[in-house]
């Protein structure tokens, strides 16, 4: 029992987090950005800098003008953290569960 419950343990958390790879793309300008805390950064020292446009290469190697840095930087920063905060309270409801069953019947 205690190694099917942590299979089972393992695979929710294993979904969870790919849903928050999922919820932390961003779509500007017809690119697709996966938003880390690399990108996060990167724009910040761009904004900070003094940059009020930039070009960005998205996930798929197309580079992608970003005409308005502040807005994009806004964006994507409230994308990584709906994405994370989502993410942190499913896997409290998660690690909260204590019997394979109950962890069967959380939904993703």
């Amino acid at each position: 029992d205690i190694s099917n419950y942590m299979v089972t343990l393992n695979n929710q958390k294993r979904l969870l987090k790919d849903k928050f790879y999922e919820n932390s793309v961003h779509y500007c300008n017809g690119g697709q950005f996966s938003v880390t805390k690399e990108l996060i950064s990167f724009c910040f020292s761009l904004k900070y800098a003094g940059q009020e446009y930039t070009v960005l290469i998205d996930d798929n190697d197309i580079p992608i003008e970003i005409d308005d840095l502040e807005k994009f930087l806004e964006d994507i920063n409230s994308k990584y953290f709906e994405a994370a905060n989502q993410y942190f309270a499913e896997y409290n409801k998660i690690k909260a569960n204590r019997s394979i069953e109950s962890i069967m019947d959380f939904s993703i």
